[in-house]
């Protein structure tokens, strides 16, 4: 008499497959130090990929440079100091390229301007989700500086030096200052808390855009005293560049970029290219 295998319900002779928990990635805890460490790394790469990090960082800055000087020449100075605001917001999403020779370097290859303006990994929809999402951020930050400005003054400055005189030399100018700076830093860092991450891991991992702005949150809020720190980094570095009529921008915004491929690698460490 011959064997007979019991069959499960289903018929199929096996028990149905019982499906993974989810889970998010891993996220690592860093020292205080950990953003210097970046920060010196993304000097040595840039130092090994010099000619394709400076003509991205040409760009970068002429393009800046010829916006706030148009905004100078049509009477609209005040929008300049909205535009380094949005900078910051923004500024993740154009580092794409930096990102790429980031992870190329890393991988031991010399990476080609070709590579960093043309990075297939950019061209994702969850990418252009996030990209919105931080368009829309701005949007709130330029509709909040115009109340702050409106509330502030009813006199409109068409000149750099009328608008700079009253903001640094009246009350009201000192006090719309202080105030667009406060609210200009705290919607810098939800937008920092949610991109400081998720790009460069868009771009690095098959991830969609919630797994990754998650994680990007967790990064920041698991290890907040260091990545505070890396945020004002930055800060401080693009007002540099910006403040140099952006010609700093060059070389600051490179480094920048590449110490941030850096940091993504330092908090989310054995997930590259899942």
């Amino acid at each position: 008499m011959s064997d007979v295998s019991e069959e499960t319900p289903s018929g199929h002779g096996e028990p149905p497959a019982t499906p993974e928990p989810f889970k998010l990635p891993d996220v690592a805890r860093i020292g205080l130090g950990a953003p210097f460490q970046w920060l010196a790394g993304g000097w040595a790469d840039f130092q090994r990929a010099p000619l394709p990090c400076l003509i991205y960082g040409i760009i970068l800055a002429a393009i800046s440079a010829m916006i706030a000087w148009g905004l100078v020449f049509s009477g609209q100075f005040a929008w300049v100091f909205v535009l380094a605001g949005g900078f910051l917001i923004i500024g993740p999403m154009l580092a794409m390229g930096l990102y790429e020779a980031g992870r190329q370097l890393e991988a031991g290859d010399s990476p080609g301007f070709a590579d960093m303006a043309l990075v297939k990994g950019a061209f994702r929809l969850d990418l252009a989700y996030l990209g919105v999402a931080l368009f829309l951020i701005y949007l709130l930050w330029t509709r909040i500086a115009q109340i702050v400005y409106a509330l502030s003054t009813n006199t409109l400055h068409r000149t750099p030096m009328d608008f700079l005189a009253f903001m640094f030399t009246t009350p009201e100018g000192l006090t719309m200052a202080a105030t667009g700076t406060v609210i200009g830093a705290m919607i810098a860092f939800l937008a920092y808390m949610l991109v400081v991450i998720s790009a460069p891991m868009l771009l690095d991992q098959r991830q969609d855009v919630f797994i990754a702005t998650i994680t990007s949150i967790r990064a920041v809020t698991t290890n907040i005293v260091p990545m505070a720190l890396w945020a004002v980094i930055i800060a401080l570095l693009t007002a540099i560049g910006i403040a140099t009529a952006f010609f700093g921008l060059i070389i600051v915004f490179p480094v920048i970029g590449l110490a941030s491929w850096r940091a993504y690698r330092a908090l989310l460490p054995g997930h590259a290219g899942a």
